[in-house]
């Protein structure tokens, strides 16, 4: 009983488990000297990875090419530095990192001006050069070398824009179906195989042909066998025998995804040219598709450009003796104009387009460039049409919304009217290649056609169902009373651990400072996006980090009852491990399920949430039993104050 009391209270070799536990021959609650090292080692990573966060950023603006590989050149470089100085703008300096040209200011109100100035000064006469307002890091070079970076900062911190979309895949979905039936009408008309005329084909997603006997929809069905994406299926109605295609899932799957896809990088497309420096466009659930647009200033621009859905479609002139089903009619110019519905090319084929002006007439008009497929249709169509005419038709999306009453409640219920217009109706002089103009267009008009077509064409049309604009003033004032909320709580965490634990509680602060410190570094690594959500949680995560050790230092205290000091620490720790380790698994797994459906602020308090559970389960478990057994491990206890 005696060697037992001795090695549990004096001295002896060093020695324990991973946690604290005491080895055979050791004495209780001393870390061997690689442990402590580590957490000293890990604590000081910390404090690097969490020192960029404390140098406020310079107010800059940025300058990158719309293709964004090529350098701002010297000469332009020259140009901006010059109207600046003219303007009396202070420019602190200038960072060229070989894509785009960072212009620091002295004066952050000066920023939307000098971004202004330096996009007239850039792009005279075309449009060569994106200028974005951006917040240049002033971190020191030692620390950028070592990959420190500052946490980005969210909409509600730094002002901006947020806008949620909705896909509106029956639309698009609709319109795979009809291009589908087409293809179908088309194959049985050249085939020379006999359908039953004047039905309308399409129920939803289901396709419906009918014929006058089974031998005849035997041969239209081995004819139509390249429709692998439908399910076929054989039907008799009325005496008609029908031969049903249905979209499978799979396909709809398919088609949604690639909407998706297709939208978001014409919608990055699109917000790059719209001056802003890091926006976010990111996909959310299966229809939507979220936009974050920091430290915009024109908003209402920003959502015209997101709100407009164009395209063109490049058609050949009906002939007389063309079949009324290949046929659409327009108005253009006070008369009737046929054109064939199949189309040359469409806008999913420009791979440049620019406004500019005829220099006959010094009307606006567009510069097109189609890519190589479309270059080479361009010319397959109209090298055999030479004197035919060729129309132009601009189709677009505006979004609508009206009051629907459902389940006797009124609710706002979003649509899309497509509008569709000949813009030009001209006849091919000759065979037409890659270049082209279009002509007869308003000035905003074809700015915002080239902008559109430059950034590709939509799969299916969109419109915003949820927006919100934050401030540059109110992002400061909610930078401002967050931290400060973080300071007041940490500060008052850290005198009731000091009153009432005593030395324990002075470990406890350590601990929860270095859990502080951790979290912010973690956070930079990661380049997460420190939104005001995720100021309230790391306040939680002071309060969880706090609540964790104050399990322990309540056990130590009922353990002191029944056992001598040195046991009590050991046997409190140990105790509360499975308590606190349940509370914060549990609490780590709702951080997960919100980051992964939720969106915008959601997702923000999710991450932090989320890292500091981490976070505080090492300092409470790891830094707090260091400390604890640097103060107290290894030495004969008569009591201790806690």
């Amino acid at each position: 009983m005696r060697n037992d009391e001795t090695n549990s209270q004096g001295t002896g070799e060093p020695g324990s488990t991973l946690l604290g536990a005491p080895s055979r021959r050791g004495p209780m609650n001393v870390f061997p000297a690689w442990k402590y090292t580590l957490i000293a080692f890990v604590c000081a990573l910390g404090l690097i990875y969490a020192a960029p966060n404390v140098f406020q950023p310079d107010a800059a603006v940025q300058v990158r090419a719309l293709d964004g590989d090529s350098p701002v050149g010297a000469a332009d470089q020259a140009q901006i530095t010059s109207a600046l100085a003219q303007a009396g703008i202070d420019v602190i300096g200038l960072e060229d990192d070989g894509s785009s040209l960072i212009v620091r200011l002295a004066q952050e109100g000066e920023q939307l001006s000098a971004r202004e100035l330096i996009a007239e000064t850039v792009n005279v006469g075309s449009v060569d050069y994106v200028v974005a307002l951006a917040q240049a890091p002033t971190t020191p070079q030692w620390l950028q070398d070592l990959g420190g970076k500052p946490m980005s900062l969210g909409l509600d911190l730094f002002g901006g824009a947020h806008f949620l979309l909705q896909v509106n895949m029956e639309d698009y979905i609709a319109g795979v179906v009809d291009n589908s039936a087409e293809g179908m009408r088309d194959t049985l008309i050249d085939g020379r195989i006999r359908f039953l005329p004047n039905r309308n084909w399409i129920d939803g997603r289901t396709i419906s042909i009918g014929f006058r006997d089974d031998e005849t929809r035997e041969e239209a069905k081995a004819a139509l066998v390249d429709y692998q994406d439908f399910i076929v299926q054989e039907r008799e109605v009325a005496g008609d025998f029908i031969l049903r295609f249905t979209l499978t899932e799979d396909k709809i799957r398919a088609l949604e995804d690639r909407a998706i896809s297709q939208n978001l990088t014409s919608l990055r497309n699109r917000v790059n040219e719209l001056g802003v420096s890091e926006p976010q466009v990111q996909r959310l659930g299966r229809s939507r598709i979220v936009v974050d647009l920091p430290g915009i200033q024109d908003s209402a621009r920003a959502k015209e450009i997101l709100n407009k859905f164009a395209n063109l479609e490049f058609r050949l002139e009906a002939l007389p003796r063309a079949r009324k089903s290949q046929i659409e009619t327009y108005e253009y110019e006070g008369r009737v104009q046929d054109i064939m519905r199949r189309n040359i090319v469409t806008g999913n084929n420009v791979q440049d387009a620019q406004q500019s002006y005829d220099p006959d007439t010094s009307q606006p008009q567009v510069s097109i460039e189609l890519d190589n497929e479309g270059g080479r249709k361009m010319h397959a169509s109209t090298k055999d049409n030479i004197g035919r005419s060729m129309a132009i038709l601009f189709i677009e999306q505006k979004p609508r919304v009206r009051q629907v009453v459902r389940d006797g409640e009124t609710l706002e219920e979003y649509y899309t009217v497509e509008e569709r217009r000949l813009i030009s109706v001209a006849t091919i002089q000759a065979a037409l290649g890659f270049s082209f103009r279009i002509t007869g267009l308003g000035l905003r008009e074809a700015q915002d056609l080239a902008l559109l077509l430059r950034a590709g064409a939509l799969a299916a049309p969109m419109y915003i169902v949820e927006e919100r604009t934050v401030g540059a003033q109110l992002g400061d004032e909610n930078i401002r009373r967050g931290w400060q909320s973080v300071a007041i709580g940490f500060a008052l965490v850290l005198a009731f651990m000091i009153f009432y634990y005593r030395g324990f509680g002075l470990a406890a602060n350590v601990a929860l400072t270095a859990n502080l410190t951790l979290l912010v570094a973690i956070m930079s690594i990661l380049g997460a996006t420190l939104t005001l959500p995720g100021i309230a949680g790391i306040v939680l995560t002071v309060g969880m980090a706090v609540d964790a050790n104050v399990l322990i230092f309540s056990r130590i205290r009922e353990e002191l009852k029944n056992h001598p000091p040195q046991m009590a620490i050991q046997a409190g720790f140990d105790r509360a491990l499975l308590t606190i380790t349940d509370a914060n698994v549990t609490t780590f797994f709702v951080a997960i399920i919100l980051l992964s459906i939720g969106s915008g602020p959601v997702r923000g308090f999710a991450v932090t949430l989320a890292v500091g559970i981490v976070t505080s389960m090492f300092t409470a478990i790891m830094v707090t039993r260091a400390l604890i057994n640097l103060i107290y491990g290894g030495r004969k206890l008569e009591s201790i104050k806690i």
